[in-house]
């Protein structure tokens, strides 16, 4: 067992001054406490205990570099030599915009924001008002930030035998994400089933005429890393054209993860608009909304009101240019490198899970995989993914903490470019110890 009782007494310390003890509710499901870091470098991160770990939460997904990169930190602190922020427009929006509509192939023009729920409202504005519609179409364990009108129970486990297309008038209200949202805000909410092309169809069909937008992660990261099945962003793509819905790629995690032209652009598609962050600010916090000029433009006219006191701040962008810059030296070569490693890390616990007889399912796309105990032969539904053994990862994810190894306790694993072959090995090594404890 870790020594982490300075770790404990920082968390009660934390209590009495902060709400919950934590920024971010997320962080207080940490076992045995939450832990308190002290630094960061390349894949390893210290705490408050003196212990270190090889790093595959990543700051829930940023961290696409690696802990205190040099390069991006050095223009980090040079933007902020300069002058945080202005409130008055500079170079680095421009740079960082045109750099945007460069590499994302869906982007005309860019509007830059601070979270990736802040993306996304505004990407759900532009498409009602674009539309003249109001309804949204989202789908069953996918997160779109944490808005009102937005935000349900998440993971969305409230499956319903009424999820048909027949069904959806007549459908329960939809739960909420939080205590405090407006009994209203979800109201214009579809919620459906992802990777069903024909109920997808039906529903669109059906409810033209007051669908606005239909949004959805394009790999299904929150809940299980889902891929699409083959065609099924495709004809959603096709059908959203074809009946005057805005069809809306929600990136926030796929963005700069999958390539530098981001989900989008390794599939082949070319969304009305994507919201993407995370990854964009290597740390830092920003994000942004990407996509056709004729929608983009109701910003331009003011139909749609764009705000953010923070908005496109010379930090922000500073970090963003920076992470785009170190993400596209020799045509992108680092992502080669990231998803050879996730592979052999993958191919390795696989190895092991059989080894031992233990029944799991392991979802892999680039240089992000989710892992999970389950007796299901495959997991490529939200129904499916359901039926893990979420306690026991849970306990394996305490093992691997105590190993040395730091892994969400939902299963979500990250690899950054400065993970190696040698943190493979160790975290494999660390994998085998800890699933001879279950």
């Amino acid at each position: 067992m870790k020594q982490v009782e300075n770790s404990r007494q920082k968390y009660t310390e934390s209590q009495a001054y902060l709400a919950g003890g934590v920024a971010s509710s997320l962080r207080s499901a940490m076992k045995p406490t939450p832990l308190f870091a002290v630094a960061g470098s390349g894949p390893r991160i210290q705490d408050v205990d003196g212990n270190e770990f090889i790093d595959y939460l990543l700051g829930y997904g940023p961290l696409i570099l690696g802990h205190a990169q040099e390069a991006t930190a050095l223009r980090v602190y040079e933007a902020m030599q300069r002058g945080i922020t202005f409130g008055l427009q500079h170079e680095g929006e421009i740079a960082l915009a045109r750099r945007l509509t460069e590499i994302l192939p869906c982007a005309d023009k860019v509007a830059l924001s601070g979270s990736g729920t802040e993306a996304v409202m505004l990407a759900l504005r532009l498409a009602r008002a674009h539309t003249g519609k109001r309804k949204i179409v989202r789908f069953h364990g996918h997160y779109h930030g944490w808005s009102d009108t937005i935000f349900t129970s998440f993971p969305s486990s409230d499956m319903r035998k009424s999820d048909t297309a027949a069904g959806l008038a007549e459908d329960k209200p939809i739960v909420a994400g939080t205590g405090g949202q407006s009994e209203l805000a979800l109201e214009e909410i579809i919620l459906l089933p992802w990777n069903d092309a024909a109920l997808l169809e039906a529903a669109l069909r059906e409810h033209k005429d007051d669908i606005a937008a239909v949004i959805s992660e394009p790999v299904m990261c929150n809940s299980g890393c889902v891929l699409p099945k083959p065609g099924y962003l495709e004809r959603m793509q096709e059908l959203t054209k074809e009946l005057g819905i805005v069809m809306i790629l929600d990136e926030v995690i796929t963005g700069f993860r999958l390539g530098l032209s981001g989900a989008h652009g390794r599939f082949g598609l070319k969304p009305d608009l994507v919201t993407i962050g995370k990854a964009l600010g290597g740390g830092i916090a920003i994000s942004a909304v990407a996509g056709r000029k004729e929608i983009m433009a109701l910003i331009e006219n003011g139909t749609v009101s764009h705000l953010g006191t923070l908005n496109g701040n010379g930090v922000a962008t500073a970090a963003a240019l920076a992470t785009i810059a170190e993400l596209s030296q020799e045509e992108g070569a680092v992502f080669a490198k990231m998803e050879a490693n996730a592979s052999k890390l993958v191919e390795g616990i696989r190895s092991l899970l059989a080894k031992r007889a233990m029944p799991g399912v392991i979802n892999h796309i680039g240089p992000v995989f989710h892992m999970m105990f389950t007796q299901e032969p495959k997991v490529d539904d939200f129904a499916s993914f359901t039926k893990r053994d979420a306690t026991k990862y849970t306990e394996f994810s305490g093992y691997m903490l105590e190993e040395g190894v730091l892994v969400r306790s939902n299963g979500l694993w990250y690899l950054s470019a400065a993970h190696g072959v040698q943190e493979v090995e160790e975290t494999l090594a660390a994998v085998d110890r800890a699933l001879a404890r279950l």
